[in-house]
């Protein structure tokens, strides 16, 4: 059994982050998005994995290498647009031979990994399996119909009036039965090759298309709010460890992961959170939720329930929550006089000002 993992997306909803950096590499408690997926992949006993990549190819086979770090081999496939999900395994049909493969979005979460439902589907090998969740709201989803018995007699992307509160996790796995599916299917409105179309195709011609509703925890990280909760999900299972070094003055409460040459002095760090490797904390105070990644400096500051990318700064700032705050990014008092804000900001951004 091989896998695909999707790493090409545009990102738009996390822009401006994601002008300058992939998505699937924005961090979560100090580790990219995309190698959860491929952990948890690996730990499924899949070695041979695809990795669909666009725009970001570079930056992604920087991140990922050849994959031994994770106990895999990774094929790199180049898709020149973001022209849907079946149209990835159009492109990967040689890759994927006539071997079952999971599909996996490199951008979503899935808490436990996917072993127990990977190895379901080599029990019983359906045509195509999915896996689905209830959400609040389906209009921004592949939304699944099941009739009466629970089978799938229906699937719609992003329906404007949706039949169910049943969306598609972004897993799913196949035999080679998908690959006629994805070749008879036509561009949807938005001009791309919907792979909810294609596993429609396998129902309507009675093909065996299962699906599996979960209850645990799953996101897609696509946009802020989401990619703080995950960090929130994550940092709650952290284990307390200090590597770096914390003076007297400091008061460390809870679950907190300081890494190695990170610096803590006259602050107070109130876990679950992580101080990444070569980070100084000066007279600041960071609270629960937070993770600070390698070469930040946070000084005279207070942050909570945030995500601070690498070599980033904050100094003489109160209060910043709920925040995601990208590399190389510095955050400073404005002066006093005159009485304003001054701000230099990138397409797509988005501030909150207390006046």
């Amino acid at each position: 059994m091989k896998a695909l993992v999707l790493s090409g997306g545009a990102g738009t909803r996390l822009r401006p982050i994601t002008h300058t950096s992939a998505k699937q590499l924005v961090p979560v408690a100090n580790k990219p998005v995309l190698f959860y997926g491929l952990e948890a992949i690996a730990d499924a006993g899949i070695t041979e994995v695809g990795v669909i990549v666009g725009d970001t190819a570079d930056e992604i086979r920087e991140a990922v290498g050849d994959g031994s770090r994770f106990g895999i081999k990774v094929t790199y496939l180049q898709q020149d647009a973001p022209l849907g999900l079946a149209h990835a395994v159009l492109i990967a049909r040689e890759f994927l031979g006539d071997d079952d493969f999971v599909m996996y979005l490199g951008d979503n979460f899935i808490v436990g990994g996917i072993t127990g439902l990977v190895d379901a589907f080599r029990a019983d090998r359906p045509d195509a399996q999915i896996l689905l969740t209830r959400v609040p709201n389906p209009t921004s989803f592949g939304v699944a119909e099941l009739d009466g018995d629970g089978r799938v007699v229906a699937l719609e992307e992003k329906p404007k009036q949706p039949k169910s509160d049943l969306a598609l996790v972004g897993v799913y796995l196949f035999t080679p039965a998908v690959h006629e599916a994805v070749r008879s299917i036509e561009p949807s409105w938005r001009g791309e090759l919907e792979i909810t179309h294609a596993i429609q195709w396998l129902i309507d011609q009675s093909r065996d298309v299962r699906s599996t509703t979960i209850s645990g925890y799953w996101k897609d990280t696509g946009n802020v709010t989401d990619m703080l909760e995950v960090n929130r999900s994550v940092l709650e299972t952290v284990e307390p460890c200090l590597d770096g070094s914390v003076d007297e003055a400091s008061e460390i409460i809870g679950r907190v992961r300081i890494e190695a040459g990170a610096q803590v002095t006259g602050s107070r760090i109130v876990g679950p959170a992580i101080i990444g490797a070569g980070t100084v904390v000066s007279d600041a105070y960071i609270g629960p939720f937070t993770s600070v990644s390698e070469g930040c400096r946070i000084e005279d500051s207070e942050i909570e329930y945030s995500i601070v990318l690498r070599n980033s700064s904050l100094t003489g700032v109160r209060r910043v929550e709920a925040s995601l705050i990208g590399r190389d990014v510095e955050i400073t008092p404005a002066p006093r006089n005159p009485s304003a804000h001054r701000l230099v900001l990138g397409d797509h951004s988005k501030v909150q000002i207390s006046s």
